[in-house]
């Protein structure tokens, strides 16, 4: 059995070991889970230690045929695009299980179904081949369905219906595109270094309209403006530990996806680049401006994610190595400080049983623990030097700079915007009167401060000493830019 085999298997494991537990043993659960992750964890790190960053070619590569006649095959690897988003599931994945203390209802079935998402996000970035990549892809929607539907907010069920028909009616559009550009291309197979060779080769007609699929597709699950209207629902409603997976996982799939396919179909991207580039911005700014109307934290951080993501979308639609550099850093940064985010309000919501903005007053007295984490988180929010967010956004703001000048000034209004809403709710959190009943909450536990130191350090470590990071990934960016520099 390879690696990465073993590391998609390890969380089903642990999730089988769950369904033989008895029922009456939560805590039993609880370790299981948390103990298969953990390994995932671990055997996702040791990899580092054998991948060549100085080599753009699938690693650590897995090929088991399934249906030649179909083009099929399970097919797994790992490159500079794909490693770091691995490593950032397997972490989230794990703090998601560490925040889920305070689930005390139908214990067995949570943390089996949050296992099984585990391997399902795995398997997306680590696929190789589309229809494999597919499957995983629709596999995430099962156990994401019944979490926000079983353990998520009053309106459970609107949300978890919303999130599944929006996510099914992409992929519609991206299942048609896979079987357009299959039956398109010679050979016919799904294999993604196959269709890699074979799509450039395609008129730009045909490239353009099996891109727009993908777009479509993708785009909903980033989410991009206009088709983002699942993601507050689903945020508020989920369960915080599944709003760490969504935000800091789910929507880097969309991204992922688009990047894929960005290097398949070349011609495509270039005709589309201006397109690309006005959805980012109306993106980043338009998601930047509700999220400094709510009230609601959690609301408030998802349309945040709108946000953010359109950092990605321009870096990637700016076709040169800074753009590309600054949208995977992006990917990387914006999950580890919207996973810190929605961990700490959603623990602060299981204190306090609210999530409005007002209700909270100085804080930073009876909790400092918690004051100190989510000012930091902010602050990696809005990009500050020092943080994995200033690096990733200042790549994105050379690349689109090196490829429309001037225009990319909005990302900079997009920031403040970001900026505006940060200091007004660490305003409202940690200053003013202390109310009566703020005295009694209680502040991070020790494992709760774990969780948070763990995905803290990775923001600050990143922004300190982003060099480790930028070189898992260069030899990919590399190859992705020469692709355009000769269309």
């Amino acid at each position: 059995m390879g690696h990465l085999t073993l590391l998609l298997l390890l969380p089903l494991f642990g999730g089988l070991l769950i369904a033989l537990s008895p029922g009456n043993r939560p805590q039993l659960i609880r370790v299981v889970a948390i103990g298969a992750s953990s390994l995932a964890l671990l055997l996702a790190l040791s990899l580092l230690a054998g991948f060549d960053r100085g080599t753009p070619d699938i690693q650590y590569l897995e090929v088991v045929g399934w249906n030649r006649r179909l083009g099929t095959s399970f097919a797994l690897g790992l490159d500079g695009f794909s490693f770091p988003m691995v490593l950032l599931a397997t972490l989230l994945s794990l703090v998601a299980l560490l925040a889920s203390r305070g689930i005390r209802e139908r214990v067995k079935g949570y943390y089996l179904l949050v296992l099984i998402l585990e391997s399902a996000m795995l398997g997306v970035f680590m696929a190789q081949d589309w229809s494999l990549f597919y499957v995983f892809w629709e596999l995430t929607l099962i156990p994401l369905f019944f979490l926000i539907d079983r353990w998520g907010g009053k309106n459970r069920h609107g949300a978890a219906l919303n999130f599944v028909l929006y996510t099914m009616g992409g992929s519609v559009f991206m299942l048609i595109a896979l079987l357009v550009l299959f039956d398109s291309v010679a050979g016919h197979s799904f294999r993604m270094a196959d269709l890699a060779v074979g799509g450039p080769l395609l008129s730009e007609q045909t490239q353009i309209l099996i891109f727009l699929g993908f777009l479509v597709g993708f785009g909903v699950k980033m989410p991009i403006f206009p088709i983002h209207g699942w993601l507050p629902l689903a945020h508020v409603e989920a369960p915080s530990p599944i709003s760490i997976l969504l935000s800091g996982v789910l929507l880097k799939m969309g991204s992922y996806g688009l990047i894929r396919a960005a290097q398949m179909l070349p011609g495509a991207v270039v005709a589309l680049q201006g397109l690309l580039a006005s959805v980012a911005l109306i993106s980043l700014i338009y998601g930047g401006l509700l999220a400094w109307r709510q009230t609601d934290l959690k609301a408030m951080v998802a349309y945040s994610s709108v946000s953010h993501m359109g950092v990605v979308l321009l870096g990637i639609a700016a076709l040169n190595m800074a753009g590309i550099t600054g949208a995977v850093m992006q990917m990387v940064a914006h999950g580890l400080v919207a996973g810190a985010l929605f961990l700490l309000i959603g623990l602060l919501y299981e204190r306090t049983h609210t999530r409005e903005i007002g209700y909270y007053s100085s804080l930073v007295r009876s909790t400092p623990r918690f004051a100190f984490f989510t000012v930091l988180a902010f602050v990696a929010a809005v990009g500050l030097p020092g943080t994995a967010g200033f690096i990733a956004e200042l790549h994105a703001l050379i690349g689109g700079f090196e490829a429309w000048g001037w225009v990319v000034v909005l990302l900079s209004l997009g920031v403040m915007i970001s900026a505006a809403y940060a200091i007004r709710t660490v305003g409202r959190l940690f200053t003013g009167p202390v109310r009566p009943e703020m005295k009694d909450v209680q502040d991070l536990r020790p494992t709760e401060l774990l969780a948070a130191g763990v995905l803290t350090a990775g923001i600050v470590l990143l922004g300190l000493f982003p060099a480790g990071a930028l070189d898992l990934m260069t030899a990919s960016v590399v190859r992705f830019s020469g692709v355009f520099s000769g269309t």
